[in-house]
């Protein structure tokens, strides 16, 4: 019987962001503090960020997790797609916590199981946990978490393999169940148009944050069925966005677009990373 280590080792640490954990901190310190973050009125609920290796998107990040620099939660949900081959709809992590050269992230099990349980009574099915996974596009949140938030927190990790409406809106339903009355933060990980020109993956990446902007989940599975846009986490930026809206939420602001050609000069076949960040609007 093979025995599963309390901590998830990292296997991108080294190569999709520093390894090193003085030099961490301060690239991703360098990111948060280059983000010209607009006056925001409200209650941050949510927030949208790609994951790519740092260096390609960690600009943009910078923009999504500068909206909750020095700010307090207990427990975080991150939603990522899951790139790698399992079949399952949903995922979430077998170990007890997230290693990152900055410290182990703890996963909170009560939530995780509270949500499982939710999923299984509306969905029919529920999180699956797996083992030593090589997914990135939750992991590569984390640093970003680690260095913007005032305290520790503790993780509640899912990725999506499904690109059902119905998965995503089920499962946002039941995310917003299982968080409401928490002091919680919701994390979407997705990147946007892969591998077009500059001027394609602009405008694709444009009308999809449109409709992420108009706060409808609907309208963004649209925009991939009609070819209009194009997001890599769709399953899991919709869950966030109904997640987000049973939560109170009631307004989404795009804070910064740009693509790889950015960072490496070549706009001949780029991919598109956005920020966002959710808003709940405080009572006057």
């Amino acid at each position: 019987m093979t025995t599963i280590s309390p901590v998830r080792p990292s296997p991108i640490a080294g190569t999709w962001y520093e390894g090193n954990p003085r030099t961490l901190s301060q690239v991703v310190d360098g990111y948060l503090d280059k983000a010209e973050i607009p006056g925001l009125t409200g209650e941050v609920i949510a927030v949208i960020s790609p994951h790519a290796g740092h260096k390609y998107s960690g600009p943009v990040a910078g923009y999504a997790f500068a909206t909750v620099r020095n700010q307090k939660f207990d427990l975080v949900a991150v939603l990522s797609p899951m790139h790698q081959p399992y079949y399952d709809s949903l995922l979430t992590t077998a170990h007890e916590a997230y290693a990152t050269p900055l410290g182990n992230v703890p996963v909170d099990k009560d939530s995780t199981s509270d949500l499982d349980t939710r999923l299984r009574k509306t969905l029919g099915e529920g999180l699956v946990p797996v083992a030593y996974d090589q997914e990135h596009s939750l992991e590569i949140e984390l640093p970003f978490l680690q260095r913007a938030l005032a305290s520790e927190f503790k993780l509640l990790p899912v990725m999506v393999r499904s690109q059902s409406a119905r998965v995503s809106q089920e499962l946002g339903e039941a995310l917003a169940e299982t968080l409401r009355g928490r002091n919680a933060l919701l994390v979407a990980s997705t990147d946007l148009s892969h591998f077009y020109t500059q001027k394609q993956a602009v405008a694709f990446d444009t009308e999809m944050l449109r409709r992420v902007e108009a706060f409808s989940p609907e309208e963004v599975f649209s925009a991939e069925e009609e070819k209009a846009g194009f997001a890599c986490g769709l399953g899991a930026l919709t869950a966030v966005l109904w997640a987000a809206k049973g939560l109170g939420g009631d307004t989404v602001k795009v804070l910064r677009h740009a693509t790889s050609g950015d960072v490496t000069g070549d706009y001949s076949s780029v991919v598109g990373y956005g920020a966002a960040v959710i808003l709940k609007q405080k009572p006057a």
